[in-house]
């Protein structure tokens, strides 16, 4: 199910946002005039017991031990073929942050507000969605874990700063 009609089902206030395609989370902030911080970044994780979706700031890196510790078992990034194959109706690449549409569960970093605007992708590299970080939570009911760190005077990268301690 896409996300928009997924929202508009549930009656859960939104904004669609279309915008030139960005393929990395650092682009997508800049090309929607958008802080870091207010942009989801989300990244799927193969984990002791499958699938995980990670949801953290874009200002921020996945620290994998951290997400190790919290889900009793190594972790490390998917294979480009695995997300092709768990978002099967994504553009090639894209994420969205309900990982139980796709049967996985999600975890969101500490550090995202409840209160938070949040934006992040929308099936297609060239539409997000805007909505408050209480709405996401409520509906996909993720698992807080602190599992990111922030960069400084940047955005992170999805993949060149992912740290394993």
């Amino acid at each position: 199910m896409r996300v928009p009609n997924y929202l508009t089902d549930l009656h859960v206030p939104f904004e669609t946002v279309v915008h030139p395609p960005a393929y990395t989370a650092t682009k997508r902030a800049r090309v929607m005039h958008v802080p870091g911080k207010w942009l989801a970044k989300c990244v799927l994780l193969a984990g002791p017991y499958g699938h995980v979706l990670a949801i953290l700031p874009a200002t921020h890196v996945i620290e994998l031990t951290a997400v190790a510790k919290a889900l009793g078992g190594p972790v490390r990034l998917a294979r480009i073929e695995e997300i092709a194959d768990v978002f099967r109706d994504c553009e090639w690449g894209t994420l969205v942050p309900f990982g139980t549409l796709y049967g996985i569960k999600t975890i969101l970093d500490e550090s995202i507000d409840a209160e938070a605007l949040l934006v992040f992708e929308a099936h297609l590299h060239a539409v997000a969605i805007r909505m408050r970080c209480r709405d996401f939570e409520r509906l996909e009911q993720p698992r807080r874990v602190a599992f990111a760190r922030r960069v400084t005077n940047k955005l992170a990268t999805d993949k060149t700063q992912i740290k394993h301690r």
